[in-house]
């Protein structure tokens, strides 16, 4: 009899161990340490390590997650592409990428593809919403998850708007009146204080002009128009601003910084870039003014305003052994959670992209404290994911170095834009 029940209490304290679903090739069966890359650098790491902590601390299974800082979201890519082809015992058990990677890391089977976790743990993808989904699959197959993402927005001077009577465009025709008035002169003719800069060392923050307006830099029949009539007169459009001093296309080593300093200062009325720095922008603006965020300017059609994915997913790589990718499910479960996505959002800056966290009493307090981020939030159902074209990435830098040329060097634009035309044909032709 007393063999019985402890065979019967080895069994209870076995079960008790593994998650209430099922027994699955997904379970944690033994305790395990995991590495993951991340980006996120020092001011995040308070939060990053309060997140780690909660997980090791409470998963329950024996996971321990070791972070560790890698770099720019370029400098993992090159590492985990290379530690990828070294095979199992290099790789980390999760990557963070930027959210442009996911098409080509899914093109080159680096990730591991998540549906069987996902259905196995009955976890509630939808509730990230369609563009988010789309954003981190390749060839309808979830390969990574959201967890901080962002999107193209002008941040611009609310304070001198109401006193000035300033409306933020809403179409790129109203851009002509709204940067009139937005721009001020010193009575030499130079600029006082520019209507808007444009971040022009990522072209993600001002494609949306173009592609709202019906241009594309890689078409889905995998060729490009951005030598196009439309592209031509956007381009020129855009040209016409930086010359007359509305505007200017920040280009080159501390191109960011400056670009956000001098809004700061009061040397730029508004500046495109990411909702992701939206607590960068109000601690640093201080008590000058009050910070607007609004949604980028739309189609001339009066319909389209379409923006784009921005931010960071994570991914756990196909290298990884079966152990580790099971514990980085966990880990992964935990981080896209709803209370994490909200404490994770409210401490970085981005939004919230969980469904099912807007209207909670918690998010109401949040949004008490960040009134801007409201309507940007409202506006997700328009936030689409990028190109999914593998090729991609390439050939919007070659544009966006194009169009340096021509904003900033005076190149021809019709000339330049060919030759560009030329160029990214043929890094497509070679995929």
């Amino acid at each position: 009899m007393k063999k019985l029940l402890a065979l019967l209490l080895a069994a209870v304290m076995v079960c008790s161990m593994v998650p209430a679903f099922a027994a699955t090739e997904y379970d944690v069966t033994e305790p395990i340490t995991i590495t993951w890359w991340h980006a996120h650098e020092d001011q995040l790491t308070e939060y990053l390590n309060y997140m780690v902590d909660k997980f090791n601390a409470e998963n329950g299974m024996g996971i321990t997650v070791n972070p560790v800082y890698i770099g720019s979201y370029s400098e993992i890519n090159t590492q985990f592409i290379a530690a990828a082809a070294a095979g199992t015992g290099t790789v980390p058990a999760l990557v963070t990428c930027n959210t442009s990677y996911p098409a080509s890391d899914g093109k080159d089977g680096l990730c591991e593809v998540l549906d069987p976790y996902i259905d196995a743990f009955e976890y509630d993808v939808e509730d990230f919403g369609e563009g988010l989904i789309a954003s981190t699959s390749y060839d309808e197959e979830q390969i990574a998850l959201p967890y901080l993402i962002s999107t193209q927005v002008m941040y611009y001077n609310k304070t001198a708007a109401e006193a000035e009577g300033i409306t933020m465009p809403k179409t790129l025709d109203e851009m002509e009146a709204f940067l009139e008035k937005a721009t001020l002169f010193n009575e030499d003719g130079t600029t006082k204080r520019y209507g808007t800069v444009f971040g022009g060392w990522d072209y993600w923050y001002y494609e949306m002009l173009y592609k709202n307006n019906g241009v594309e830099t890689v078409l889905k029949d995998g060729t490009t128009d951005v030598n196009s009539a439309k592209s031509v007169e956007i381009t020129a459009k855009i040209k016409e601003w930086i010359d007359k001093g509305y505007a200017y296309y920040a280009y080159g080593t501390g191109a960011s910084s400056n670009m956000r300093q001098l809004f700061w200062d009061g040397g730029a009325f508004s500046v495109f870039h990411t909702s992701s720095l939206y607590d960068t922008y109000v601690n640093n603006v201080g008590d000058s003014f009050e910070v607007g965020m609004a949604w980028l300017p739309g189609g001339n059609d009066g319909e389209t305003f379409k923006s784009e994915v921005g931010g960071a997913a994570i991914l756990i790589p196909a290298a990884a052994s079966q152990a580790e990718k099971n514990a980085a499910w966990q880990f992964l479960m935990f981080m896209t959670s709803p209370e994490i996505n909200l404490y994770w959002a409210d401490k970085t800056g981005y939004f919230p992209t969980r469904g099912s966290v807007q209207g909670t009493a918690e998010y109401e307090e949040y949004l008490s404290r960040k009134p801007a981020m409201a309507d940007i939030v409202a506006m997700a159902g328009w936030i689409n994911p990028r190109n999914q074209n593998p090729a991609y990435d390439a050939c919007a830098n070659l544009w966006r170095t194009a169009l340096y040329e021509i904003f900033n060097n005076n190149a021809p634009i019709q000339e330049t834009l060919d030759q560009l035309a030329v160029e990214i044909q043929e890094t497509l032709d070679d995929q």
